[in-house]
């Protein structure tokens, strides 16, 4: 963890055993026999976290593997909403959790393998029972419009939990018994639009114009119908800000935690590369939560300023 979250690009077996000093193969055994699961990244995490009442999010991220063969299962072809095209890559899912204190750490993940015959809404519904086995308490869970199906919806009412997805903007709604519309054509007041979900339940929509006016949807369903319709704009977008986090997660782990960045080439091993980016970011929030750091960014700032400053002077 230390190694990933210090090196300034990428990470490989070789540079890894000249910085720690060890045998190239000791750090290849490390890698292969490393069997992590969600499960051993949830322990380490929990420790750092208030287990009720917090934010569930979940999303998947592709790190891109652009001059990688495809011999290893887990890279693939997959649509990225970065690059808006499919991509040469590994297809990341994560289940991160915001806490009531703010704390935002996965909880859980899974790696996307083709050969599994598993779809990314199976991977999302298999991951939300674990952490509820496991002990977490989430008063809310979120997600974009790539999980909004309505299997995934029925998943979360048989589990009794609230949430907040986003929407297409072709979702039917029903305001009034037989008058069916799509979500686009309805008029939503600013504190939302108590309504019906078609093949769903009794929801509440929400809708953003961003600063391009691009317009965006979101379906809010709590068990407690009288919950769900007093629902506020003000909770909206706090829950809408705590889902952001899995952004700020996915854009931390490529950009400081090297979790994109490796050479290595079997599953075993790519999935234990991932699960010691994960547990870097875990100790990188660590940093900052008790102000070591004052951002995610700030380690690399630190890490080089002295060895830049000598490089200068001998230089000049």
């Amino acid at each position: 963890m230390s190694y990933l979250l210090s090196s300034p690009s990428g990470s490989s077996c070789v540079q890894a055993a000249e910085v720690l000093e060890v045998s190239h193969d000791e750090v290849n055994r490390f890698l292969l026999q490393g069997n992590y699961t969600g499960k051993d990244l949830y322990e380490k995490a929990i420790v750092h976290l208030v287990a009720e009442g917090g934010t569930l999010s979940g999303d998947d991220s592709v790190l891109d593997k652009p001059y990688s063969g495809l011999g290893a299962g887990l890279i693939t072809y997959l649509y990225s909403g970065k690059h808006h095209r499919a991509v040469k890559g590994i297809g990341l899912i994560t289940l991160l959790y915001t806490d009531l204190k703010g704390v935002s750490l996965p909880v859980n993940f899974r790696v996307y393998d083709k050969q599994a015959g598993k779809t990314k809404n199976d991977y999302f519904q298999e991951m939300i029972k674990e952490v509820l086995l496991w002990g977490l308490r989430p008063a809310i869970v979120t997600a974009d419009t790539w999980y909004a199906s309505t299997a995934n919806f029925k998943f979360l009412r048989n589990q009794e939990l609230s949430f907040l997805f986003g929407i297409e903007k072709n979702r039917i709604i029903s305001t009034e018994p037989g008058q069916y519309q799509q979500v686009s054509t309805a008029s939503i007041p600013q504190e939302g639009l108590y309504t019906h979900l078609k093949d769903f339940d009794f929801v509440k929509v929400f809708q953003t114009v961003d600063k391009d006016n691009d317009v965006r949807y979101y379906v809010y369903y709590h068990p407690d119908q009288h919950k769900c319709r007093s629902f506020s704009r003000a909770q909206f977008e706090k829950a809408h800000r705590e889902h952001w986090q899995i952004e700020v997660f996915h854009r931390t782990s490529k950009q400081v935690c090297n979790i994109e960045h490796f050479f290595v080439r079997t599953s075993s091993s790519i999935k234990t590369h991932l699960f010691a980016a994960l547990r870097a970011f875990i100790r990188l929030t660590a940093m900052v939560k008790d102000q070591f750091l004052d951002s995610f960014y700030a380690l690399h700032r630190q890490l080089f300023l002295q060895a830049q400053r000598e490089f200068i002077l001998n230089f000049a």
